[in-house]
């Protein structure tokens, strides 16, 4: 039997030489179709900005009234109307000469926006005699443009006598000033991610070339994320939004690094183990490849949840984010690997793994944090829990929804500053104009409804078409007021009891966010628990059991409630916020769970692997005494990345950044490292259950290193 073992295969040996030739020649295949697919992908990713849209369309709900009024305001002459309100101010009082430069850059605002037949709108006094105010309506070629149109008013009004402000404000300014700032999130926010992420990678690897890699692999990636968004747009009909593009850019380089810093883990693992690189990475794939399939999988799932929102900024960031999840994970498992292998050892100058080495040292930080966990696991998990509940209660008085005017960090507009100035100068004159569109048989009717709601201060018939009639409302009470919202809702109530339900629409700035807040609110309570429900079916498959799922996911929402109340506080008591953006908590929970599940997923996967040979009390020391120090790492990284967003000028970005980082810090630092390794001793092998894995006890495994 010996000899006949023994006996020479001529046909393996032939093919052993064809496989190492063939394992050779994998990666330089890799890289000749990443170069292929950069070379068309690169003038595709300049394109996304063409289908990027930021019109208040985008970011409203499908179904909503304020929605259908856009919708129905196209339809009527002239299309969608824009106003501009032109307020100026002498803080000491008028003098003579104010009045004339008012009424000069009056009609040059009619001669440059006016059709030559409407009458000049009236000015109106301050009643302290230091502001004079006019409203200027523009037709649709104007709010087409109306980043332009805004900047040459400004630009017509800078004539005008010393010491004479001049603010242009009103819907269309506000939104020219929005789309401004928008314009330069994307370069920024390259920009300044790629040198978080860049120090980053210095500092964790130690190595003058090791940390490129990762950096140019992301780049890609990027690249090619925003490349297959664009692809998509021309195939299908969504939105692509300035928040979803910020947004994608941040999942790439977080998701991206964070594989990443896994996959090398993993790989200087194996150099120890293997002579050639191309060996050890094959072994590395194998490891860590499952692990961060899982994470991709259940980010891009848990994204892929919010198509059933109805808010269609919230819709789209589904399939923009989704893509940017596969871009980054196809990136990471196929030409990170290639370049590495051909870098070859080297790459890890001047800290090479060497051929029989220790991968890690058995008593390293997280090998003696795990000890201390098993010794006080019941503590381990109780106090974290009870601190986070805590600070879950911040989210108890926190402010309410933020304003349209408080949307700016940093800086102020312009716009923001005519606005609150007419707030000032005008009480019983700020509110915001409304719009009700009525069909043409019933809008007596509706005009008489509208004028006889309490709260509105007059209201008039502006355009018809053969389907719709336009009625401009302005209300009694200031934007974002609670006695406008109760003027919003009585206004609806009563044309409807008028119209019916399709006969009559409100909306106008203030409405859409009103209908904006509650869509949000009914989006919550649908897709987190569809969220939830997903994220519990994927790590159902991944750990083959049930009670783990349960225990991972509770910590995780746990831990987001307990970021969200600190980010709250922070909002309030810190940042000086006016109020929490009512997309941000959808949002921060989505990246939350389905980011946070990642971590868990990379720990739960090597302590499993580890209980089947050791038991899951010894398994899940050795787990973390593996992964703690890669997973700790990745999670900085994360936070860093979406922590880059508190720099950009928008509340509503600087909130989500915010949430994020504050929430993959509790969880990676004290959630991953603490609470879940001591509730998985504490429930030993009934966190397996049912698997087969859950009725091994704990003496009957093989305990040989």
């Amino acid at each position: 039997m010996t000899t006949q073992l023994a006996a020479p295969d001529h046909t393996g040996a032939d093919e052993r030489p064809k496989r190492s030739r063939t394992k050779t020649l994998l990666p330089w295949l890799v890289l000749a179709v990443w170069v292929g697919l950069m070379v068309g992908g690169y003038s595709l990713s300049g394109k996304l900005d063409s289908v990027t849209r930021d019109g208040q369309v985008d970011y409203l709900p499908a179904s909503a009234q304020s929605t259908k009024v856009l919708q129905a305001e196209a339809d009527l002459p002239g299309g969608e109307n824009g106003l501009l309100v032109v307020v100026y101010e002498r803080p000491g009082g008028l003098q003579p000469g104010d009045r004339e430069a008012v009424e000069r850059g009056r009609s040059e605002l009619a001669e440059r926006f006016g059709n030559g037949t409407d009458a000049l709108p009236d000015i109106v006094d301050s009643a302290d005699g230091t502001a004079l105010m006019y409203a200027f309506p523009l037709d649709r070629d104007a709010v087409a443009e109306d980043a332009a149109a805004t900047a040459d008013a400004r630009a017509l009004l800078a004539d005008r006598p010393s010491g004479l402000d001049a603010h242009v404000t009103g819907p269309t300014a506000l939104g020219a000033d929005m789309d401004e700032v928008f314009d330069a999130v994307d370069a920024t926010l390259m920009l300044a991610t790629a040198v978080v992420v860049a120090l980053l990678l210095i500092i964790t690897y130690r190595s003058p070339l090791l940390w490129l890699v990762p950096l140019a692999s992301v780049g890609v990636a990027a690249i090619a994320a925003m490349a297959t968004v664009y692809a998509l747009t021309q195939v299908f009909d969504f939105t692509i939004t300035s928040m979803s593009s910020a947004l994608l850019i941040v999942l790439v380089f977080g998701a991206g690094t964070d594989y990443a810093l896994l996959l090398v883990s993993r790989y200087r693992e194996e150099l120890h183990r293997h002579e050639r690189p191309i060996d050890a990475m094959l072994q590395a794939l194998r490891g860590a490849g499952p692990a961060i399939l899982a994470s991709a999988a259940t980010v891009v799932a848990g994204l892929l949840c919010l198509l059933a929102a109805d808010l269609n900024s919230i819709s789209s960031l589904g399939p923009v984010g989704a893509a940017g999840i596969v871009a980054a994970m196809l990136v990471m498992l196929t030409l990170f690997p290639a370049l590495l292998v051909v870098l070859g050892r080297r790459v890890f100058w001047p800290f090479v793994p060497r051929l029989g080495g220790e991968s890690h040292k058995p008593r390293s930080g997280w090998a003696r944090l795990g000890e201390l966990v098993s010794r006080r696991r019941v503590v381990s998990w109780v106090v974290p829990l009870v601190v986070l509940g805590g600070l879950a209660l911040g989210t108890l008085g926190a402010s309410g929804t933020l304003p349209q005017l408080d949307q700016f960090a940093r800086s102020t507009p312009d716009s923001v500053v005519g606005a609150k100035l007419i707030e000032a100068r005008y009480p019983d004159q700020s509110g915001q104009p409304l719009t009700v569109m009525s069909r043409p048989g019933q809008s007596l009717e509706v005009l008489t409804a509208v004028e006889g709601t309490p709260g509105v201060a007059q209201a008039e018939l502006r355009r018809s078409s053969d389907d719709w009639v336009e009625i401009s409302v302005i209300p009694v009470d200031a934007p974002d007021t609670t006695g406008e919202t109760a003027t919003i809702e009585r206004l609806r109530e009563n044309v409807r009891e008028v119209a019916g339900e399709e006969g009559a629409l409100v909306g106008g700035p203030s409405a859409e966010r009103l209908d904006e807040a509650e869509t949000n609110r009914t989006d919550r309570n649908l897709v987190m628990p569809l969220i939830l429900l997903v994220v519990l079916s994927i790590l159902g498959l991944l750990l083959r059991a049930i009670v783990a799922p349960l225990v991972l996911v509770a910590t995780v929402v746990v831990s987001y409630f307990g970021a969200l109340g600190l980010s709250n506080l922070l909002f309030d008591h810190v940042l000086g916020f006016a109020g929490l953006e009512s997309s941000v908590p959808l949002i921060g929970f989505l990246f939350l769970v389905a980011l946070g599940v990642d971590y868990n997923i990379f720990l739960m996967t090597r302590v499993r692997e580890e209980a089947v040979r050791h038991g899951t009390a010894e398994g899940t020391k050795r787990g973390l005494a593996v992964t703690g120090g890669v997973i700790t790492s990745a999670g900085v990284v994360l936070a860093a990345t979406f922590a880059v967003l508190a720099s950009l000028p928008l509340v509503m970005l600087v909130e989500i950044g915010v949430l994020v980082a504050v929430g993959v810090l509790i969880d990676t630092l004290l959630v991953r490292s603490v609470v879940v390794p001591a509730l998985t001793m504490s429930l030993g092998s009934r966190i397996w259950w049912p698997s087969r894995l859950s009725r091994t006890s704990e003496d009957s495994v093989d305990d040989r290193v």
